[in-house]
């Protein structure tokens, strides 16, 4: 088995150039979320590479992909997002015309093509391969690609069981960063990060590691952390414990006020996964005498679920493998994590800027499901300027900003040849390189 990965993969430009030929061309990817145009006849566009996708919904139920490109001559069809008023999309240089199905209504001076003959067929907006599934509208610009059902098979089971197509907009950040777009989400593959970045989240397995602590009595969080490697390049990581587990015999009020605590952190540091509103819930508990046999972490989870079900506000299901994921994270070959929470979950997508392989796009959402009195908001981007600014990168994410650009740097510098990968914690990042050449040896 390989021990690490060709630091050429990150930095090579005619590496990128073969990944937009061979994996961009050819593989299931996250256009976009369906919340980003809830309306029929709202538009918005994707695009990786030099490849530009409208993304239309027909109606409450269809969302349709297309090539943005007028057949005329070329024109982009739109930029941005927006609505198409009435439903008609008009080519703004000759004023060509289609509704949102991709039929052609109108070409000015029709007689004057293909000797008078012009069919609305040759004239058609070109549609992509394109699915919705757990909120998501995937694209494939293959005509030949697998079937959707075959790339997804390994992952469906959670996307479905953790509730993810019920998660809705609540922010959504995108972020220019100066590294590879492989970098950038290989640094959220693992936990194993997280007491050299997040020393506020495990400030003893910190000292230990920065060698303000004698001895060896640390325990680290990412000891309870299961990795799962799939085909297709997807992958999982867990905790071998649930938060039903521990706290049976601790003091109530201590116990709460020591759970709050940890859970502001990732309120306050993330506004993302944990929530105020969760640990609203939690307070309550306070005062309160555990049931025997039971656990402040396993009440805490009742008591979310009974605030959800007077909201009527859809959840996973409450199994022991539903709450090991909470924390844990889902990876979508080739680009998209989703990590689950109570009710809730944080998601990352990174992509490829232009022809440098130094550059990607790397955008943050923020998802949580909501009471059925509350229509979910449109999803609206946000876009950062400044990564070390903490009103627009909130404490966690900029601590993991912050390395990314860094390992480019390192990557660039001609001391390294290739990067060492830990068997057990990093098994997620192989497994995707493992995928990506499987791509691009065809």
């Amino acid at each position: 088995m390989p021990h690490g990965i060709s630091v050429g993969r990150y930095v090579d430009r005619e590496f990128q150039k073969l990944e937009y030929d061979k994996l961009w061309s050819r593989v299931w990817q996250v256009a976009i979320r369906a919340d980003e145009i809830p309306e029929a006849n709202d538009y918005t566009v994707y695009r990786i590479g030099d490849r530009s996708v409208l993304l239309v919904r027909v109606d409450q139920n269809t969302i349709k992909a297309y090539h943005n490109v007028c057949p005329h001559r070329g024109t982009a069809l739109a930029d941005g997002c927006g609505a198409f008023n009435e439903g008609r999309i008009i080519c703004p240089f000759h004023g060509w015309r289609w509704d949102t199905a991709g039929r052609n209504q109108f070409v000015l001076e029709r007689q004057e093509f293909r000797d008078g003959e012009l069919r609305d067929s040759d004239v058609a907006l070109k549609e992509i391969k394109s699915v919705v599934c757990a909120g998501f509208v995937f694209i494939n610009f293959d005509r030949d690609a697998e079937s959707f059902d075959d790339f997804i098979a390994p992952v469906r089971h959670y996307l479905e069981n953790l509730a993810i197509g019920e998660m809705h907009h609540y922010w959504w950040k995108e972020i220019p960063i100066a590294a590879n777009w492989k970098v950038a989400q290989e640094a959220f593959f693992e936990g194993y990060h997280v007491p050299a970045t997040h020393p506020q989240l495990e400030p003893k397995a910190a000292e230990f590691i920065f060698g303000e602590q004698a001895g060896r009595d640390v325990q680290f969080a990412h000891w309870n952390v299961e990795y799962d490697a799939f085909p297709r390049g997807h992958g999982r990581f867990y905790g071998k414990k649930t938060p039903m587990a521990g706290n049976v015999h601790a003091q109530n009020g201590d116990a709460v006020a020591a759970m709050a605590a940890r859970l502001k952190l990732l309120a306050d540091g993330m506004d993302a996964q944990v929530l105020q509103g969760d640990i609203d819930v939690l307070l309550t508990l306070k005062g309160k005498q555990l049931q025997a046999g039971s656990s402040l972490g396993g009440e805490y989870v009742k008591a979310l679920y009974a605030r959800a079900a007077a909201e009527k506000r859809p959840m996973p299901a409450a199994t022991p493998e539903n709450l090991g994921m909470w924390g844990g994270e889902v990876f979508i070959f080739p680009n998209f994590l989703i990590l689950p929470q109570s009710g809730n979950a944080m998601m990352y997508r990174s992509r490829p800027d232009g022809a440098d392989p130094n550059r990607c796009i790397f955008e943050i959402y923020s998802t949580k499901t909501y009471p059925a009195a509350v229509k979910p908001p449109r999803a609206v981007v946000q876009r950062v300027t400044d990564t070390d600014d903490p009103q627009q990168v909130l404490l966690i994410p900029r601590q993991d900003l912050s390395n990314i650009p860094r390992m480019q740097l390192g990557l660039r510098s001609g001391g390294v040849r290739q990067t060492w990968l830990a068997s057990n914690q990093e098994k997620i990042i192989l497994n995707m390189h493992q995928e990506l050449d499987r791509f691009l040896m065809v």
